[in-house]
């Protein structure tokens, strides 16, 4: 058995993961820490936080009355993507599979799965980094960045709640958390040092889903999900942008061995959401054999054709700017290039994402 149908299987067997119907239950990581120092000596950490504070928004200022169109959406979308899926073809072409008999009716029905899935997806990650910026507050010793936490906190509680309630209200419900993304996440709280949950959320899992809030928001034309995800972007990019702006200077005393081990936590994290938050789901929804299925994605990992490198346009300068590509001899430099990304080390980083946003939401301010 080859490597790749090793990590097959154990993405499959992985995707059986139950993480209970009501509730899960994870161990969190590090000492709360109390400062006695009330000093806001951190200018750049200050200027977010009265950023965040000027710039709230309520779930309310959405228009809910918006009647969508999901199946007009999905097409719309799939079209503009260029495609309902990664691997159609591939996965038609297999002997046995189902799907090589879907019509338009059947394509047109997976479209709305893989909306409905990825939204899922969404809302899933964002109690993660609601979870764990609760931690950050706690663990963090600086309290400018306790300040700017507990925004954060407020931000992605209200992103939890416009996206479960799009995907109940306007969808059908939400699919479980992707165990993969899940399991992450554990990983993320877990950890002892309070630098990993920055990391580990703010950076990787808050710039990919940045970046995929920007795919899914060029591409949409449902005005209220076009609306939500403009708001919940002018968030992330702050979010982001407070994991950079605090591990900068932490990472300036730490020695190098502590920075490989920063250095190889990210590329784990990038190998981990390349390969691994994959739509298993959604083809056992349209009973899709697991032969299939472990076909399928065996023949997708050899041609790499899964992998949307764009998703990580935001990880890769941001590691640049924490001075993690060129450390150690450029250890994660030379790792990024292998995988495909380096490309994007200058793509732009969070601060220009910000200021971009903000224009949007003092705007949106304006208005009112």
């Amino acid at each position: 058995m080859t490597q790749i149908e090793v990590e097959i299987d154990s993405i499959l067997a992985n995707s059986k993961r139950s993480f209970g119907d009501q509730s899960h239950a994870t161990g969190r990581g590090g000492d709360a820490v109390f400062t006695w120092d009330y000093e806001r000596s951190r200018d750049g950490l200050s200027r977010l936080y009265e950023k965040a504070k000027r710039t709230q928004w309520n779930a309310t200022d959405l228009d809910w009355s918006i009647d969508v169109d999901v199946e007009k959406m999905a097409n719309q979308m799939a079209e503009l993507a260029g495609g309902p899926g990664a691997g159609r073809s591939i996965m038609a072409d297999i002997d046995g599979s189902p799907v090589a008999s879907w019509g338009v009716k059947e394509w047109s029905e997976f479209r709305i799965e893989t909306l409905n899935w990825r939204l899922s997806q969404f809302l899933h990650g964002e109690q993660g980094a609601l979870v764990c910026t609760a931690k950050i507050v706690e663990t963090v010793p600086w309290i400018d960045a306790k300040y700017y936490a507990s925004t954060q906190v407020m931000d992605e509680a209200r992103h939890v709640e416009v996206f479960a309630r799009y995907l109940d209200t306007k969808l059908t419900g939400h699919y479980p958390v992707n165990p993969e993304l899940q399991l992450l996440i554990d990983d993320v709280l877990r950890d002892n040092r309070w630098d990993i949950t920055y990391m580990g959320m703010q950076i990787m899992i808050e710039g990919l889903a940045l970046a995929a809030f920007g795919f899914m928001h060029m591409f949409t034309e449902e005005p209220l999900l076009k609306q939500l995800l403009r708001y919940v972007m002018a968030d992330e990019a702050r979010h982001v942008a407070f994991g950079t702006l605090s591990l900068q200077e932490y990472y300036q005393e730490l020695s190098g061995s502590e920075i490989r081990e920063r250095q190889e936590f990210a590329f784990e994290a990038a190998l981990r959401m390349r390969d691994r938050l994959l739509m298993v789901q959604v083809w056992e929804h349209f009973d899709v054999p697991q032969a299939v299925i472990r076909e399928f994605l065996v023949r997708l990992r050899q041609g790499q054709a899964w992998f949307q490198a764009p998703l990580f346009s935001k990880i890769v300068p941001n590691c640049k700017k924490l001075g993690l590509l060129d450390a150690g001899d450029g250890w994660l430099r030379q790792r990024f290039t292998e995988i495909g990304v380096i490309e994007y080390e200058d793509h732009g980083d969070a601060q220009l994402d910000v200021e971009l946003l903000d224009a949007v939401t003092a705007d949106r301010l304006a208005a009112q």
